[in-house]
């Protein structure tokens, strides 16, 4: 008697699974420069579990040449629902008329900073000079070739009389060639420089020739998925995403309390 009644709960559990199938996720798509990489990576799981929402991430960058930044994906005719970036490069996708709008909104910010192989003697950049001095003597420099990579090359450089210095012995290839020591330097945002495996953090270059980078967040016009997105945007700026912002040397702008 008892076996029968097994088998007809089995059965009846199986006939609510075919009656009643599980609910799959909603799914939206982000494309995110490397500059709010992390914090998103690390906010991600808190969000998806409350929202019940899945989040395929992306990377691109926010401006400059080539075919992964973000304008020629969107162009190229890659599908996604919201974009963070740099709010220059936010602004070219507006006059662009691909995000939706008044869909925008501003997350955080950084300032570029400096980092060594780990175990390296730390340069002194806390002057303008001591900053020039130590991009001369390095070797080997690696900086963005966006927002910020496109500042360095076309106004700092120029500024401090080392352009062609620099010109010589740059990439583009990012803080992990540091790690690995085919890069002496990495100049870039402080959000892409903390917690980088094999590297120690320097510091910020000095406040008379900084640039912080404001990351900002919108909807990609003509997404089917507009409501999802306003979720992650709108969790994005909730105080629930600002220690991941903190974490990663970043100071976010406009929190709000969900």
């Amino acid at each position: 008697m008892t076996t029968n009644l097994s088998r007809w709960g089995v059965a009846i559990a199986f006939s609510a699974l075919a009656l009643f199938p599980p609910v799959a996720l909603a799914q939206i798509k982000v494309i995110t420069s490397g500059g709010f990489a992390t914090p998103l990576k690390t906010a991600l799981p808190e969000f998806e579990k409350a929202a019940g929402i899945s989040v395929t991430v992306v990377l691109g960058k926010s401006q400059g040449a080539g075919p992964d930044t973000i304008s020629a994906q969107l162009r190229s005719g890659v599908s996604a629902d919201v974009v963070i970036l740099s709010r220059e490069g936010l602004n070219d996708l507006i006059s662009e008329n691909r995000i939706a709008k008044n869909s925008d909104v501003d997350l955080a910010k950084t300032p570029l900073g400096m980092a060594v192989k780990a175990g390296a003697p730390k340069p002194d950049i806390s002057t303008v000079e001591a900053f020039k001095n130590a991009l001369l003597r390095a070797k080997s420099i690696t900086y963005p070739s966006s927002t910020t990579g496109i500042y360095m090359a076309t106004k700092l450089f120029p500024q401090l009389g080392i352009a062609e210095a620099m010109a010589g012995k740059s990439t583009n290839a990012g803080v992990v060639t540091v790690a690995k020591g085919e890069s002496e330097i990495a100049i870039q945002p402080v959000s892409e420089l903390l917690h980088v495996p094999g590297t120690d953090f320097v510091g910020t270059i000095p406040q008379s020739i900084q640039y912080i980078s404001v990351f900002s967040a919108a909807r990609v016009a003509g997404s089917s998925k507009e409501d999802q997105a306003k979720q992650l945007i709108d969790f994005l700026v909730s105080e629930k995403a600002g220690d991941a912002m903190r974490n990663s040397g970043m100071e976010p702008l406009g929190l709000r309390r969900r």
